[in-house]
């Protein structure tokens, strides 16, 4: 049994917006919202650049006793989805409460209360933690949270798979629905890990961008000469997923339908890309949706911006798309966004979304001198309107060597 899976709600907070309208028009107007960030422990960084979530008041959504057991990555993806929901005018009797559940994505889950108890332990001697510390931190606290509160009773599961971890809770919710297991399901990812330890521990590994001397906000270039690592990011993504015969009975606004998913695994380096198994994935991906290269018009790129990464993906773009590589547009919405590691699967899948839905593609921004390695058709710095796309794809890509793909169509 194998049914049809459509896109009919989405629901957002991110860098460079609080809503799914606000974050795609600031991804086609170039606006950055990686900037240095304003904290207590910056003067112990060496690199003080993120893409922070500003203006971001939890008292406007949840009352004083609530924000007791609900940490921020989770409070990210509660707002999140209560948009995606409004968005799809989902309502669910009991009945259809059985059949609908929750996948998502996390790296870190409750980072800083992780960090706020290893304070107390370990810098103060204090004992005494929040009584609540597991419950805030666990990665599957913000799936949970949603199942809770819209009562889904069917499947609840959450990924840590690294940068792949929300593309593969969409894509898994995918078949869930696709198999017959569920009829709706929410589905995205939510981080917040933009704390002292994490950006020590990711410092430690050179990955991280070097700040624009001229610019901060100008400081992660994907696919660029220049270009130095990627820019650690926060937020939550949340789409709804249904059954593409229950969407079109009660008459739900669709935005497209999923229709491709893979996801497989390098299985060579737990750092280093590999564009071999990138290919695989995108390829399988694309027997999945029973589409063809030349079929998909836009490719929103893992494009991180460090050295090696962006090289094998323009390498394993060129295995898969052959001659049509070079007229396929592929940009990298992270030079504005930022990564935001576990949520950043679902941003990114969302934007290719919009961009199908809008007929519009946002570019890759501070890409002024292109590594000579890096040779397709990024889209400089600049959007593109009034451009006719049928199919788009998302290509998420981990360390472990976690692979995941995303294909969405128009619905027809």
């Amino acid at each position: 049994m194998t049914r049809r899976v459509v896109i009919t709600g989405l629901g957002i907070i991110s860098p460079v917006g609080k809503t799914p309208e606000e974050f795609f028009g600031s991804l086609m107007a170039g606006h950055s919202g990686i900037k240095r960030l304003q904290t207590d422990f910056i003067e112990h960084l060496s690199v003080r650049i993120g893409a922070p979530v500003d203006n971001f008041n939890p008292g406007e959504y949840f009352t004083k006793m609530q924000l007791i057991g609900i940490e921020r990555f989770s409070q990210f993806a509660l707002v999140a989805a209560a948009q995606a929901v409004l968005d799809a005018g989902l309502e669910l009797s009991d009945a259809e409460q059985l059949r609908a559940g929750v996948y998502m994505g996390s790296c870190m889950g409750g980072a800083g209360t992780m960090e706020e108890g290893y304070v107390e332990l370990f810098q103060r001697d204090n004992p005494r933690i929040k009584p609540l510390s597991v419950l805030l931190s666990m990665n599957n606290a913000a799936a949970s949270h949603l199942s809770i509160k819209y009562h889904l009773q069917g499947p609840n599961v959450t990924y840590a798979t690294a940068c792949s971890s929300s593309a593969i809770a969409v894509g898994e919710a995918y078949r869930q629905i696709r198999h017959g297991y569920a009829d709706v399901m929410l589905a995205g990812g939510s981080e917040a890990m933009l704390t002292y330890g994490a950006m020590k521990a990711w410092e430690a590994l050179h990955t991280l961008a070097y700040e624009d001397q001229h610019d901060a906000s100008a400081s992660c270039k994907p696919f660029a000469k220049n270009r130095s690592g990627l820019v650690l990011g926060e937020g939550a993504a949340v789409l709804v997923l249904e059954d593409a015969e229950r969407a079109a009975q009660r008459g739900a606004r669709i935005y497209a339908e999923l229709a491709g998913y893979d996801c497989s695994s390098d299985s060579s380096h737990i750092t280093k890309p590999d564009s071999a198994g990138q290919a695989r994935t995108m390829l399988n991906a694309l027997r999945n949706a029973q589409l063809r290269p030349q079929d998909i018009h836009y490719i929103n790129a893992h494009g991180t911006a460090t050295l090696a990464g962006d090289i094998e993906e323009t390498k394993a773009i060129k295995q898969v798309f052959g001659t049509h590589a070079a007229s396929v547009p592929v940009s990298s919405t992270k030079s504005m966004h930022g990564h935001l590691m576990g949520a950043t699967g679902a941003a990114e899948f969302m934007a290719a979304v919009l961009a199908l839905h809008h007929n519009a593609i946002p570019p890759t921004i501070n890409l002024h001198e292109p590594d000579p390695e890096c040779d397709l058709d990024y889209v400089p710095n600049q959007g593109r309107s009034g451009v006719k796309l049928d199919a788009v794809m998302s290509n998420s890509f981990a360390f472990g060597g976690s692979n995941a793909v995303l294909i969405a169509k128009r619905f027809s």
